[in-house]
């Protein structure tokens, strides 16, 4: 009865490991539609051009900056995070969630 039951339990977690690899277990929060007005806002309170981009795995802030610009950054890290807070309300760029999306500051200019 023991070996039943040590071999159900392994076959459910292996069954568990592998539905949280291939499907997960955390879903991104639905993104939500902009419209135009919304972007003129954020240049209009901010000043900074932005673009919006909706985060994929793996993706930070900087990297989607620099796939934006197709170059390395022309400003500091620092002044990076500070624009990308202006543009979010505040919102820590260490902690955006894929599926969401964001304004990012655009250094294209």
């Amino acid at each position: 009865m023991k070996k039943l039951f040590g071999f159900l339990l392994t076959i459910l977690v292996i069954y568990v490991i592998y539905l949280d690899l291939t499907v997960g277990t955390l879903t991104p929060s639905p993104a939500k539609q902009v419209d135009a007005k919304v972007e003129t806002v954020v240049k209009k309170q901010t000043g900074l051009p932005s673009f919006e981009a909706k985060v994929k795995p793996g993706e930070t802030v900087i990297s989607i900056v620099e796939h934006r610009l197709e170059k390395p950054l022309p400003v500091s890290i620092t002044d990076l995070i500070e624009d990308f807070k202006k543009l979010n309300q505040g919102r820590n760029p260490e902690k955006i969630q894929i599926g969401s999306t964001y304004h990012f500051p655009d250094y294209s200019k």
